[in-house]
């Protein structure tokens, strides 16, 4: 391609002057490639643009580096605030960080964020204002709502409020445990009591889960002593047994059980014992009743006026139960102890009750001699079983 040796524009084969500086063109095509060693300032243009291009660009840069680092240090603001609490606040330095950068994620969901920070807050504040009216219920739901909100959400401030709306409701649970505890709930109330305060993560808590495993502990101890002096002992085992669900490391219950127990294995060896001697009386006493039930009190035999031979006499029932239909057999024998005869004889009345006297009595009216009675055998039946 041809130029103007003197200013370098481009020239075609043919012309003779440049059309740019009006110079002569030398006549050697050669000669025309050969540019002056004068300046040429319309290189200038292009140098100066490109310089000039290159500043705005390191400008735009560090214009750029600045507004980014005052996002950062206006975000990192918000944090700080955020952390402490100061949630309005710490909106206002996130949306001055979206000023300075307007694509910032994390900023602009932090600025959202505290505004359900703020709503939180409220309603802890609501919760705790139930909670002294003793509204406990509906300031937990405060509490279940205001964690509702979190669900989605995670992070140090989330992990604070988290934690400030757990020991509120913990505060609300155990100030509604010590409002029941004052209405004198029964001792199945209380066991339920102490499943609720098991529950709550506090020290207050543990120290009412405390107190009322004492007043189970008391009510199992004192009731089970009571079964125990009228010898109850399968109930008072049972309420030592429920007592220590409650309180299982209760040594005072655990004792008891162990009085109990022995109680229960000396009285039942006594009862035995006593159950022997009785079977043992019982057994004693059926041989007087069915072989010793009756006592001789006397017996004799007499010539009556007309000369005929009387028996008469009495014995007394010694027997435990009433005996009846009892009879006695005698004879009848000489001075010479012969016997002449014998007979049975029924007494009356019919039915001997304990210690009662029955009689008995026969005239002979085919003796007509003086005889002595004796009785041989004495004959009942038992009027029980």
């Amino acid at each position: 391609m041809a130029h103007c040796p003197n200013c370098g524009t481009e020239v075609k084969n043919d012309e003779l002057y440049c059309i740019n500086c009006g110079k002569k063109l030398p006549e050697d095509l050669n000669k025309r490639v050969i540019v002056s060693s004068g300046f040429n300032k319309w290189w200038l243009l292009p140098i100066s643009t490109l310089v000039l291009s290159i500043l705005l660009l390191v400008g735009y840069y560090f214009l750029l580096e600045n507004q980014i680092e005052k996002a950062k240090t206006a975000y990192a603001r918000g944090a700080e605030l955020a952390a402490s609490g100061q949630f309005t606040e710490a909106k206002e330095f996130f949306l001055d960080a979206l000023r300075f950068k307007d694509n910032f994620p994390a900023a602009s969901q932090n600025a959202q964020f505290m505004d359900i920070a703020k709503e939180i807050e409220n309603q802890l504040n609501t919760s705790e204002e139930l909670k002294n009216k003793g509204n406990f219920q509906e300031a937990l739901n405060h509490m279940t709502e205001a964690e509702a909100n979190l669900n989605n959400y995670n992070g140090t401030v989330v992990n604070k409020l988290l934690t400030q709306i757990i020991a509120q409701r913990n505060e609300i649970k155990v100030a509604q445990l010590n409002h029941k505890l004052d209405q004198k709930p029964s001792i199945q109330d209380l066991k339920t009591l102490l499943w609720q305060a098991e529950t709550i993560q506090s020290d207050e808590a543990n120290e009412i889960a405390e107190s009322i495993r004492k007043r189970i502990v008391d009510y199992s101890y004192s009731s089970a002593n009571e079964k125990l002096k009228i010898n109850q002992f399968t109930d008072a085992l049972a309420i030592v047994e429920d007592g220590l669900k409650y309180a299982p490391d209760s040594s005072k219950l655990t004792s008891l059980k162990t009085t109990i127990e022995k109680e229960k294995v000396a009285f039942e060896t006594e009862q035995q014992q006593r159950i022997q001697q009785a079977l043992n009386a019982l057994e004693k006493e059926r041989e007087i009743n069915e072989n010793d039930a009756v006592k001789i009190i006397s017996i004799e035999a007499n010539l009556d006026d007309y000369g005929d031979l009387v028996v008469k006499g009495e014995i007394k029932s010694v027997a435990t139960v009433p005996i009846y239909s009892v009879s006695v057999k005698y004879k009848l024998v000489d001075l010479k102890d012969h016997i002449k005869l014998s007979n049975d004889v029924y007494v009356y009345p019919d039915t001997l009750y304990p210690n009662e006297i029955g009689k008995f009595e026969f005239t002979h009216y085919d003796i007509d001699e003086k005889l002595k009675a004796e009785i041989e055998k004495v004959t009942w039946f038992l009027n029980s079983p």
